[in-house]
């Protein structure tokens, strides 16, 4: 796994659409402010963390594919264009085979709810425009023509955890030479309808939206991904205590770490325990969904986003990345400097 290593990465988040924007708000440590989202048949609306506007319209935004896209594609977009850099040049001229893996939880959620909205209101009159857009994997496709690649594309449907998966799943293409090199995107738009389904679980949580994109190479160049542990999957017989401290001894087993990132917001320990299975840890720690909100897979890319940029900057020399999803597991990884 060590010959694999982050070269580029990127980030739409509600602090601007940038990495350098997340890694300010990081650093400042300073909760970004929330708004309300309108939800039907309520009084009042949902918190949550929304992305900015842009400032002045993007190139990519002139792109036939991405005049009608629903905000998770833009997210996207802007992150794995940000994460290639020069690249992106290489993959259009067809000198590059670059894969794709995008990675998302409530996914299209915007155009779901609306297609479906306006089927249930009138069935005739449904907008069949909409319906594309409804669908997962049409961000990656987007991307895709966007970019020009005809190389591998997948779309991967889980819980926050499913980012580390893509991770992996790149990894495993580089090593098989199955391309040059590859886009990792976790990316998660804001609706009433995910807003109000998470309160179910957690009333004190608070949704954000973004996406972060990390580029993966062969090769010993920048940070390393030196390995990923074995999802620790969650079920109803079983507490998740165990599973998180298991996440943990697999960490620690293989490699010693300077700093930790993990995925607690405001921590409900009922749903999040890593506070408890780490209450000893004595190197740094960042929870950065207290800063951010959460965003789902986009939140899990900013936590390796940061942990990464750490590393470059000499700040640390490895970094544990850990993250307990919300329905399905634990799972972690670690960063190191080559």
């Amino acid at each position: 796994m060590n010959e694999i290593s982050i070269s580029g990465w990127g980030a739409v988040s509600p602090a601007g659409w940038s990495a350098v924007d997340l890694f300010a708000a990081v650093d400042s440590n300073k909760v970004l402010p929330t708004s309300k989202l309108d939800r039907p048949g309520w009084p009042d609306g949902l918190a949550l963390r929304r992305v900015p506007s842009l400032t002045k319209p993007a190139a990519w935004a002139r792109h036939p594919r991405m005049r009608r896209t629903s905000p998770i594609s833009r997210f996207a977009t802007a992150a794995a264009l940000e994460a290639l850099g020069k690249t992106a040049t290489a993959v259009k001229e067809g000198k590059h085979r670059l894969g794709i893996v995008f990675c998302a939880m409530a996914g299209c959620v915007n155009y779901s709810r609306r297609f479906y909205q306006e089927v249930l209101e009138d069935p005739s009159t449904a907008s069949p425009l909409i319906f594309p857009e409804t669908v997962f994997n049409a961000p990656a496709s987007h991307l895709a023509a966007l970019l020009g690649t005809t190389a591998i594309n997948y779309t991967l449907v889980g819980d926050d955890t499913a980012f580390i998966h893509g991770l992996a799943t790149a990894a495993g293409w580089l090593l098989e030479d199955r391309v040059d090199g590859c886009l990792v995107i976790g990316a998660d738009e804001c609706d009433w309808l995910s807003a109000d389904a998470m309160r179910l679980f957690d009333r004190k949580e608070v949704l954000a939206e973004g996406a972060g994109a990390v580029f993966l190479q062969r090769g010993a160049q920048g940070v390393t991904l030196q390995n990923i542990t074995s999802p620790q999957v969650f079920s109803a017989g079983l507490k998740r205590e165990p599973l998180v401290r298991a996440v943990r001894n697999e960490l620690e087993s293989a490699q010693a770490a300077d700093a930790w990132f993990d995925s607690c917001s405001h921590t409900n320990p009922r749903l999040n325990c890593e506070p408890a299975v780490w209450h000893d840890w004595a190197g740094t720690r960042t929870s950065l969904r207290r800063i951010t909100g959460n965003a789902f897979t986009a939140a899990s890319a900013w936590q390796t986003i940061v942990a990464a940029k750490k590393i470059s900057e000499g700040a640390v020399r490895s970094t544990f990345v850990t993250v307990t999803g919300c329905n399905q597991e634990a799972i972690g990884l670690t960063l190191k400097r080559p």
